[in-house]
């Protein structure tokens, strides 16, 4: 009888201070996810075409992933295998490049309908966001065709790529953008690199008042961000941080190219964490 008594004073007692455990649990939760906000007060965007370069991503220290297949020639859309293990592998967000050819952005019906199909189907993958861009012939955004995959995407991220970049005006381009509801621009300024568009970055991130993500990419290293960062006040940065690695082949057929002439059979692109987590330094060093 008195052990009963006393397990049901328990009992009592754990009722009257459960709200308030569960209060000091959530107040502590919510002061960690602030200070990981205050330290993680910009973006840092790997562009990947392999798991390992997503795993080496995550291991520098690089908080979203772009993820594409055949970087070599700019990237084009992955496949379902590698988004699925590129997630399981590293957990990190992910954004999907939809792209499903190399060359202009300007496509056909049937290519629309393939990144359309794309769009529905990372998606359903879990896919954190979509990173998409259509142009007319005369270099206006395709307006239609990106209203139907932003609305095809639901509440995914979404980012416009470098069709920005050869767009006819990038100003008009950015309040579409906005109009639109996508949230991020990935930008060179118009140029080879981000730092020779260092001029219209930083005027994008002026003019765009925080309505819209300017992502600074092309030629970014730790040394463009350290110059970039202070020049255009821009948050976010895209980098592949690749490095050159030999193939594992043994025996090498040469002169018996399999792609784009110039480029060795032998040679791996692979991102590496050294070369992230030093641009993730310098970031947090701002």
């Amino acid at each position: 009888m008195t052990r009963g008594r006393t397990r049901a004073a328990y009992e009592v007692i754990i009722l009257r201070c459960l709200p308030f455990l569960i209060r000091e649990i959530s107040e502590n939760k919510n002061q960690k996810i602030v200070e990981r906000q205050t330290k993680m007060n910009y973006i840092l965007e790997t562009c990947a075409d392999s798991v390992q370069s997503a795993i080496e991503a995550k291991k520098g220290g690089a908080n979203r992933i772009e993820l594409c297949s055949n970087l070599v020639i700019g990237g084009t859309s992955p496949g379902e295998s590698l988004f699925r293990q590129v997630k399981e592998q590293t957990g990190l967000n992910v954004r999907v490049l939809l792209r499903p050819r190399f060359g202009d952005f300007c496509y056909d019906d049937y290519e629309f309908r393939i990144i359309l199909d794309e769009v529905r189907m990372f998606r359903k993958l879990g896919a954190d966001g979509i990173v998409i861009g259509i142009l007319n012939p005369d270099g206006t955004l395709n307006m239609e065709q990106m209203k139907a995959l932003v609305e095809e995407a639901g509440d995914m991220g979404i980012t416009l790529h470098r069709a920005f970049d050869v767009c006819w005006d990038p100003y008009e381009a950015m309040e579409q953008c906005i109009s639109l509801g996508i949230d991020t621009i990935l930008t060179s300024g118009q140029k080879s690199s981000a730092w020779e568009g260092r001029d219209l970055i930083k005027d994008l991130v002026k003019k765009s008042a925080g309505r819209i993500e300017i992502l600074a990419g092309a030629g970014i290293n730790p040394e463009s961000i350290a110059k970039l960062a202070p020049y255009t006040n821009a948050k976010a940065y895209h980098m592949s941080g690749k490095v050159v690695i030999d193939s594992r082949m043994e025996f090498r057929r040469e002169g018996v190219p399999m792609g784009i002439p110039g480029f060795s059979e032998f040679e791996i692109w692979q991102t590496s964490a050294e070369n992230i987590r030093k641009a993730v330094q310098v970031l947090q060093e701002l």
